[in-house]
């Protein structure tokens, strides 16, 4: 089934002057609703670990967030074959609706017989499910709704919309939790879902260009789109290459790093308080560098610029790790959130614009299995290295992920040279 077939009755975009897309009601609407899917998705997870907690006590809080992590990480790959198959539009709108159905269904079940263990397991593997399907859908999705000279916008407000959701979700499931208990939050969390739907389903995309090979428009089976997919990484050495440098580059900070800054400020004896304000700068600074990279009218030599992106983090996070007084690590977090944060939306810009959009959510999904599947392994690491040679050894190996990062992107010529700028012609074929 060709992804112009499945969207066939799907509103679409008709060729109009480029505008910013923090000025685009699109854009706007798509922004809106990975917010509130976002801060959904904070709630429910803070309220499914509560519920366990105060349910079977902690050991088993992390049998049944890994409930759910397994399905998630196991079925991601077919997730962007689903993406490609039946056209990312359709795919977040139904697993916005799943995930919608579900926990409501689960915030009704417990306030009418409590949070019994097996709900909440059960709730974990289907949510957990569903998000197999979410992560590259919603990644396939940009590209289809704004022109490519618009990405890296996007992106900066992706990224910005992760630090607003990130600040606003915990302390949102608390009150919900403290007046409602589970079932209220579960509720709550419902309820950002029911929003992010109604905002997705008026969000227009672009029709697909058309093909250049008409007798290869379909593939068969969902097996054969899968090997489809990988043939085509193996053949596109810049979209592969981005693939390994986002991997690489987000690998440290999709949680290890912050778990290290914890360790951190407690080896040095500054205390919680501390570890809250390196957090706290970490995170305005990645909010600082979304904001801009959404207000500048382009990035110049983004392949570069990402690169050096990529070094500049290697070094601050070196430093931060190592800093000898608390004010100064404070202030070089600031700067390593700002550093990784640019290289983060360049990056995942670029690899939107170089990936065919037919492929972009197999590639999404390979993205993601890379950086999701490789992270959970560092977080053992960051405490038996912390205990055999000190917190600051943990930071300079992130240092060095970084650098294998910005070499994958320097030695590699067609990654080094990327712009975010297209060819007249692709553009016209994509409005």
């Amino acid at each position: 089934m060709s992804d112009a077939a499945a969207s066939a009755p799907v509103p679409t975009l008709a060729s109009a002057p480029e505008r910013p897309a923090y000025r685009d009601p699109n854009v706007l609407r798509w922004l809106g609703a990975y917010t509130t899917s976002v801060t959904g998705d904070i709630v429910y997870f803070l309220a499914l670990t509560w519920a366990v907690t105060q349910e079977s006590g902690p050991a088993q809080a992390g049998v049944v967030l890994a409930a759910g992590a397994v399905p998630r990480a196991v079925l991601m790959l077919a997730g962007g074959v689903v993406a490609d198959r039946f056209g990312p539009r359709r795919v977040v709108i139904g697993s916005d609706l799943v995930r919608c159905v579900v926990v409501l269904a689960a915030a009704t079940v417990a306030l009418l017989i409590g949070t019994e263990l097996w709900l909440l397991v059960a709730l974990a593997v289907v949510f957990g499910s569903v998000d197999a399907l979410f992560m590259p859908a919603v990644g396939a999705l940009p590209p289809r709704i704004t022109p490519t000279g618009q990405l890296a916008r996007v992106q900066g407000l992706r990224l910005l919309s992760i630090r607003l959701s990130n600040t606003a979700g915990p302390p949102l499931a608390a009150f919900a939790l403290s007046a409602g208990g589970s079932p209220g939050a579960f509720g709550v969390a419902g309820a950002l879902f029911v929003v992010s739907l109604v905002l997705l389903l008026a969000v227009r995309v672009r029709p697909l260009p058309p093909r250049d090979a008409p007798e290869a428009a379909d593939v068969s089976t969902p097996r054969q789109e899968f090997r489809d997919g990988l043939r085509y990484l193996r053949a596109n050495r810049r979209v592969s290459s981005l693939v390994v440098v986002i991997g690489l580059g987000e690998m440290c900070f999709s949680g290890p790093v912050s778990t290290g800054l914890v360790l951190l400020a407690d080896e040095r004896d500054w205390g919680t308080a501390t570890a809250g304000w390196i957090l706290s700068a970490f995170s305005v600074g990645g909010a600082a560098a979304s904001l801009l990279l959404s207000l500048v009218p382009r990035v110049p030599r983004a392949g570069l610029t990402m690169s050096c992106a990529l070094l500049l983090t290697a070094a601050l996070v070196v430093a931060t790790g190592n800093a000898p007084t608390a004010g100064l690590s404070i202030g070089l977090g600031a700067l390593l959130g700002t550093a990784s944060g640019a290289a983060m939306v360049v990056s995942n810009a670029l690899l939107q614009k170089e990936t065919d959009p037919r492929y972009l959510g197999r590639v999404t999904s390979v993205m993601t299995l890379c950086t999701l599947g490789l992270s959970p392994l560092l977080y053992p690491l960051v405490g038996l290295v912390a205990a055999s040679w000190g917190t600051g050894a943990f930071f300079t190996g992130c240092g060095v992920v970084s650098v294998l990062a910005a070499g994958v992107a320097l030695l590699v010529r067609p990654v080094r040279t990327a712009t975010l700028r297209a060819p007249a012609c692709h553009e016209a074929r994509s409005s």
